[in-house]
């Protein structure tokens, strides 16, 4: 199994839903949420936004392996500082290039490197997207977060609900109620953005 997989797995039956509960929630079929627990198939960036918006997670969060609990019984990620396994007891963490997540979609070929660790409070994540390709989010995967896009390079084309905005290079868009959203990159060249995420409601 994936560690996406796992995740998925994990989350769902910590809400106590079997599979069909899932699947109607998020209109993906109940044989590919199946194939994608016991990691034969790899979801697609259209799927992910489907079950993160099911779920009410983020798509960083439901990419990223869910924490343990703390064993003094604190909630899960919020492991004290002398716990043996804190990463960093008394200073900030520095996490190589090479070590940094990646997710890659296989029908487009949209790129996902999760910056931030899930120590921090926000979740940061850098996008390649490829040209030509479009990637569409429900309404419901914007219902419980804050989210900010910032154009590094290329060219962004942002559908939000009926509105679209070309975004250049420094521009910035601050997303606002929860609506469809699609991002597409219409050039010739790939597109790279930031991602800021933080969490406004707890699922």
């Amino acid at each position: 199994m994936t560690a996406f997989g796992e995740r998925l797995r994990a989350e769902r039956r910590a809400r106590g839903w079997p599979i069909e509960r899932l699947a109607a929630a998020s209109g993906v079929s109940r044989a590919m949420i199946s194939k994608i627990e016991r990691g034969e198939s790899s979801p697609t960036a259209v799927v992910l936004g489907k079950l993160s918006a099911a779920l009410e997670l983020s798509v960083p969060e439901l990419l990223t392996p869910r924490p343990a609990e703390d064993p003094r019984g604190g909630q899960p990620g919020t492991a004290g500082p002398d716990l043996p396994d804190d990463p960093a007891p008394r200073g900030g963490v520095v996490r190589r290039a090479a070590s940094t997540p990646e997710w890659r979609d296989p029908d487009t070929g949209y790129l996902r490197r999760q910056v931030s660790t899930p120590r921090f409070p926000a979740a940061v994540t850098e996008v390649t997207l490829p040209p030509g390709a479009r990637v569409p989010y429900p309404a419901g995967a914007y219902a419980f977060i804050a989210q900010l896009v910032w154009v590094l390079s290329g060219q962004l084309t942002l559908k939000d609900g009926p509105a679209e905005h070309a975004l250049a290079p420094g521009d910035t868009f601050e997303l606002g109620e929860p609506r469809p959203r699609e991002f597409r990159n219409d050039s010739a060249g790939d597109c790279r953005y930031l991602v800021v995420v933080t969490r406004t409601a707890t699922p």
